[in-house]
């Protein structure tokens, strides 16, 4: 199969699973303990003025990142859930029967607004903090040595950089992460593995690169890129207006990183062309690790149901 006749597909990786998003619903598959695949599916609803917002460049980008932090959150948090009722498992207290019976009462309205609300809050709140934190410490060692706006840019840079490579690092380092990203590095493959036209068998999956030009791993990168470059056309003479103006700029910077990744998945098949998207790529090497064939297995179950769901609908 052609790229060209293929739909575009990505996915995000949860606790002991993967979730993929189609045409028309959202599917998590995540691993129990006793090496069931449990799915959980959410039917995708189109909204006439957000699809005419994606339609807008640099608008589009803000809206996408908005829309998937929101619906992200759900199934992290159906992930967290069937994790947790796992680790409770031999608990006698009556704690499985009440898990049993929440699930059959499914989610409520409410619940499904609350936790897409608390995705894009933690979003925002965690963009704001990685903008705003580096500035005041770039603010602080450098603040009076130099009046060069610039090299003052690029030295925030470098400290974000440094920032978010020891926050990887740290946090990659416990058992749970570790499995985390390797679950990133199976939806990589799965996606891989189709864009390529293979079938999808484990075997054939685990062949693949577990690095993707279109992760949102290389969107971290371009925003901070991206930021260097927006940031230096504007002056500030106190740390206030600095701080001021990084979070006045977040949403053009998000919309340009957002361009600048579309620009470099377009390229990434023209050999000249494609190093654009190697930082991204690098900073993948933190953020995904080699999967098992168990993991390769949930990831490939996930995007089936995705696969079988959008032909149910076409």
């Amino acid at each position: 199969m052609s790229q060209s006749t293929q739909n575009i597909y990505g996915g995000q990786a949860v606790i002991e699973g993967v979730m993929f998003a189609g045409k028309n619903a959202n599917v998590t598959a995540v691993r129990r303990k006793n090496n069931e695949i449990k799915f959980y599916e959410v039917p995708r609803k189109t909204t006439p003025w957000i699809q005419k917002l994606k339609k807008i460049p640099l608008v589009r980008g803000v809206v996408a990142i908005l829309e998937s932090s929101a619906k992200g959150s759900q199934h992290l948090n159906f992930s967290m859930e069937s994790y947790a009722e796992d680790e409770l498992e031999d608990d006698k207290d009556g704690s499985i029967a009440k898990s049993q019976e929440k699930e059959k009462k499914g989610w409520s309205l409410s619940m499904i607004v609350g936790v897409a609300v608390a995705g894009i809050i933690s979003f925002i709140v965690g963009k704001l903090v990685f903008t705003v934190v580096p500035a005041l410490i770039e603010q602080l060692i450098f603040g009076h040595a130099f009046k060069n706006i610039i090299v003052h840019n690029l030295l925030e840079g470098i400290i974000k950089i440094l920032f978010l490579l020891s926050y990887l690092y740290i946090i990659s380092l416990t058992p749970l992460i570790k499995r985390l990203f390797q679950y990133h590095g199976a939806e990589h493959k799965v996606i891989s593995a189709y864009e390529a036209g293979a079938e999808l068998t484990v075997s054939n999956v685990q062949r693949f690169t577990r690095l993707h030009y279109r992760c949102g791993s290389s969107f971290i990168v371009f925003s901070v890129l991206v930021g260097i470059v927006v940031y230096s056309f504007f002056h500030w003479d106190s740390l206030w207006e600095r701080v001021y103006l990084r979070v006045l700029l977040l949403p053009v910077v998000l919309g340009f990183s957002y361009e600048a990744l579309r620009f470099t998945n377009a390229l990434r098949d023209l050999p000249v062309l494609r190093f654009l998207g190697y930082p991204g790529l690098w900073l993948q090497k933190l953020t995904t690790k080699e999967p098992t064939d168990e993991q390769v297995a949930v990831s490939i179950a996930s995007f089936n149901r995705v696969l079988e769901l959008d032909r149910q609908h076409s």
